[in-house]
């Protein structure tokens, strides 16, 4: 099955306005995402798409396959459908431009479940939430799934709701990563907004809405996504303490001698 990888990347962003060129230890945000999407084993290509020549440009510079889109795109999925519209593959998978951290075996494990079951439309991840401030903030997406681990839905609230918060319950955090098939993407995007997807403002209930299955794939991926300038500091420590790790000598015990 052929998979390709796409990027949507604007300049506009509300709260920070050109974050895909914001450097994180020297490089724009982008070409750590475009490296970490280039690692994944089960694609073959990895697309960033955008409507601004800034971006493009400086893609380009550091070797990333780049294509021009419309600036109209309410969303990044609507400009992943152009791309498939130009590009033919069976899967798409939408991977935000904002997290720099990207965890590419994460995205192997998405890919490898829509092989797997050919049968499902869409694919998405989560995983486990770990405290009461995360399961109650709205700015953190939950999940429900059904027996088969589709989901059922999607909220910006606790969900689902609980008198007394339990860790050890299986409470999920949706990863905001997508995998599309050609067909399913194209009926995603001919499809109008829904009542739920504007009440929570979360695109994926659209799908829902309309019948469409997603499948939920459990991942200990936990995203670092970047949505304002004071994440990039997140961001940078993070990998500082990765390459700290990475950096640290291996202590080689001496052989007494006989």
């Amino acid at each position: 099955m052929k998979s390709v990888i796409v990027i949507p990347a604007r300049y506009g962003a509300t709260r920070f306005p050109g974050k895909s060129l914001a450097r994180i230890n020297g490089r724009p945000m982008i070409q750590w995402v475009w490296e970490a999407a280039c690692r994944s084993r089960l694609t073959e290509q990895v697309i960033v798409a955008t409507d601004d020549d800034r971006i493009a440009d400086t893609a380009a510079k550091f070797g990333a396959d780049v294509v021009m889109t419309k600036k109209s795109h309410r969303s990044g999925t609507d400009r992943m459908a152009e791309v498939a519209d130009k590009i033919p593959s069976q899967l798409y998978v939408n991977v935000q431009g904002d997290e720099p951290l990207l965890s590419s075996a994460a995205v192997d494990d998405l890919i490898r479940a829509m092989m797997e079951n050919p049968r499902v439309p869409i694919g998405t991840l989560a995983h486990r939430i770990e405290s009461q401030a995360e399961w109650r903030s709205p700015e953190v997406v939950k999940v429900v799934c059904n027996r088969h681990r589709e989901a059922l839905y999607f909220s910006r609230s606790p969900l689902p709701f609980q008198r007394t918060f339990d860790p050890k319950a299986r409470l999920l955090r949706h990863v905001g990563i997508y995998a599309f098939r050609a067909r399913a993407l194209a009926t995603f995007v001919s499809l109008k907004p829904s009542p739920l997807e504007l009440a929570e403002s979360l695109e994926q209930l659209r799908a829902l809405e309309h019948g469409l299955v997603i499948q939920v794939i459990e991942t200990k991926y936990r995203c670092l996504g970047v949505d304002t300038p004071a994440d990039l500091k997140g961001v940078e420590a993070m990998l500082r303490k990765q390459a700290a790790a990475t950096a640290t000598p291996k202590v080689h015990r001496r052989r007494k001698k006989k």
